[in-house]
Parts: C-alpha cells; sequence; structure tokens
C-alpha cells in the first residue's frame, strides 16, 4: 500500500525555498510557525488525502515532540512523524514519551530517527562523537527502544547505553514505526537490521533503484524486509509550463549569496546523503533538470532534501508512479507554501495515484 505524507514548516514558511531547520541559506519567513498556521497545514493535509506529517528536527526549529502533541489535538486522523536525534534523550524516555502519545492521541504516530550530519551542530548540542561512532549509537538507542516496547523489563550493556530492568510497564501497543535515513554504509546496515521504512532524499530513479535493491539484499541477510521511501519536494501544476515557471520563479528568489552560505555551510558537513545532493548541481544553477521532471534546484539553499518534481499533474504523478514500481511505498512531499500547496498536490496528483495505477 501506498502512503502519502506531507511536511510541517516549523522553522517557518513561505513563498520561496527555505531552510528546513537553520538560518544559512534560509528565506524570508513570511508565515510564523505559530500553532495555528501549523494546525493549517495539518488540515490541509489531513483533508487532502496525506496520511501523515513529517515535522523536522534541529537548533533552527522547535521540538518535534511539542509541536505534534499541539497539532494532533487540532486534527483527527493525520500520523506524525517525530523527527528526533538518537543520544540527545535516553531511548528509556523516548519509549515512555511515544506511548504517552500514543496513549493521548491513538495510533497517530510514527519516529524518523536523525542521526545528524552536521558536526558543528551536534556539537552545538554537546554531542562530540564522530560519524561513525553516531551511527554505533543509534544502533544501540534502537535496540533499546525497540526492547523497551517489548513491555518487559531487560538488560542491556553497550558501548553508549547500559540498561538494568529497563523497559516499558506494558507493552506499546500499536507498534510505533520507525523510519530511518542515511547513506553511507554505517548508515545502511543499521536501516537493514533495526527500521521499519528506509528513506531516501529524491534522487534520480536509476540511482534510487541501486539503493533499494541494495538495501533489500541488506534487510534479507538479517531475515527481514524494509519498507522503502523517498523525500521530495512537488511542484505541480495543470500544465508543465506553468509548474516550470513556478521552478523559476523560486530560482530568482535565491541569490547568488544566500547559495554561496549555504553550500558552505554544507561543504563542512561529514553527511554521505548532503554529498549526494550537493553532486547533483555542484553548487551551480547551470545545469539543474538531472532526470525528466527532477529539479535540483532546492538544494542549492536548503539542507536535506534538495531535489523537487516539476511538471503537469500528470507528469508528477507518472515520476511517483515511477518510484512505486522500483518498490517504493512511503512519499514524503512538500512545497511552498505548505497549506496551498498541500491542497493542490492532494486534490490534483494524489487522486491519479490510485492503487490500480501503480504496477506491480
Amino acid at each position: 500500500m501506498l502512503r502519502f505524507h506531507w511536511f510541517l514548516p516549523t522553522s517557518g514558511d513561505g513563498d520561496q525555498v527555505g531552510a528546513a531547520t537553520v538560518t544559512a541559506g534560509a528565506a524570508d519567513h513570511r508565515r510564523a510557525a505559530t500553532l495555528d498556521y501549523l494546525a493549517e497545514v495539518a488540515e490541509a493535509a489531513e483533508d487532502n488525502g496525506f496520511t501523515g506529517a513529517l515535522t523536522p528536527v534541529g537548533s533552527g526549529c522547535p521540538d518535534p515532540w511539542i509541536v505534534c502533541s499541539a497539532v494532533a489535538a487540532r486534527t483527527s486522523r493525520l500520523k506524525f512523524l517525530v523527527a528526533l536525534r538518537p543520544g540527545f534523550a535516553l531511548p528509556t524516555l523516548i519509549a515512555q514519551q511515544a506511548q504517552a502519545f500514543t496513549q493521548l492521541a491513538g495510533d497517530r504516530l510514527a519516529l524518523n530517527i536523525v542521526t545528524g550530519g552536521d558536526s558543528g551542530e551536534q556539537r552545538a548540542y554537546g554531542d562530540f562523537l564522530d560519524h561513525d561512532a553516531r551511527y554505533a549509537r543509534t544502533r544501540e538507542f534502537l535496540q533499546v527502544l525497540r526492547e523497551s516496547f517489548v513491555g518487559e523489563p531487560f538488560d542491556f550493556h553497550g558501548e553508549h547505553f547500559r540498561i538494568e530492568r529497563g523497559g516499558l510497564k506494558q507493552p506499546q501497543s500499536p507498534a510505533v514505526p520507525l523510519y530511518f535515513g542515511g547513506a553511507s554504509p554505517a548508515a545502511e546496515q543499521v536501516a537493514a537490521r533495526l527500521a521499519d521504512t528506509y528513506l531516501m532524499w529524491g534522487e534520480p530513479p536509476t540511482a534510487i533503484a541501486q539503493r533499494a535493491d541494495r538495501m533489500r539484499k541488506l534487510a534479507a541477510a538479517h531475515g527481514r524486509e524494509l519498507r522503502l521511501g523517498i523525500r521530495l519536494h512537488v511542484i505541480a501544476r495543470e500544465t508543465a509550463d506553468l509548474a516550470w515557471a513556478e521552478a523559476d520563479r523560486l530560482l530568482a528568489g535565491m541569490s547568488p549569496e544566500r547559495i554561496a552560505a549555504a553550500q558552505a555551510r554544507f561543504s563542512t558537513m561529514d553527511s554521505v546523503g548532503q554529498a549526494r545532493m550537493a553532486a547533483l548541481h555542484g553548487g551551480s544553477a547551470a545545469k539543474l533538470v538531472i532526470s525528466p521532471n527532477l529539479w535540483a534546484g532546492v538544494g542549492l539553499v536548503r539542507e536535506g532534501a534538495g531535489t523537487a518534481l516539476v511538471g503537469s499533474y500528470t507528469e508528477v504523478a507518472d515520476r511517483l508512479r515511477e518510484y512505486a514500481a522500483i518498490g517504493l511505498s512511503e512519499f514524503i512531499l512538500s512545497g511552498w507554501p505548505h497549506r496551498e500547496e498541500a491542497e493542490r498536490v492532494g486534490r490534483h496528483v494524489l487522486p491519479l495515484l490510485a492503487e490500480s495505477a501503480i504496477p506491480a
């Protein structure tokens, strides 16, 4: 079954490409991320066919747990993919928070595990582990988290966590799905062993197919199956010309100074995924269409997911269908401004992606 999710712009919103969590490369956010506005975005997603909404985590945005708890009270069906940094709070406490959320809001929670790829931001939080050590900690974190959900006392002795007679007092039911992304070998191994859904940022279908095949084999080596997903922005309009005109408008809003500031920051990150995004455009606006309807302009100023599907409603649906044919079943989409684009994509693109239209 295909699932389509939207995005909550918790650092602010507007009609220009904005950074997800930080100020470097950020656009002027003309809409503050108030509870009323985020609830409007969530309601637009809920009313227009989206299953859930992803929240970002980082130094430039409010705490996802608090935001999602508040917005959940303003909606009735939408699920929340709460992003969290493993190791910033004990996994036993996260299990307790997850159980409290589901007790109050029902089966509307998933956790998006974000190990972190910006060493400077990690140090600002007080975390000085290097790249591979962060993923080793993430592996232990997920092991403890899963064991905590069982509802039976357990012990755990690892390099990063030590638990004695820990765990929830009763099983976590329903189970909380664990989403996880990362392009490095260390990240892939963690996902294959412990994630429910492995997320990738938008790359051409040929590259995604290679990664999807590799992840299926890695998971199978552990006797597991993974759901696979992709994070993309969407610029969909009635005609292709209108969509590309909108992409041109967004690009015109990215000054050379914004691009330079953002690219300078991205170059200091040790994230393999961020490096893959940067390689798609090379820091230049000269060649941004990297495969049919896939535009890398977003990544000039935005960290993380840096590509958008651009085209008519039918063209965008066709490209999403191509990813589905590869075996992807989770799609996290977004666009600026997020309220209006949730309505547009939900009304005009999602209906074209009914199950009957998806290749087996």
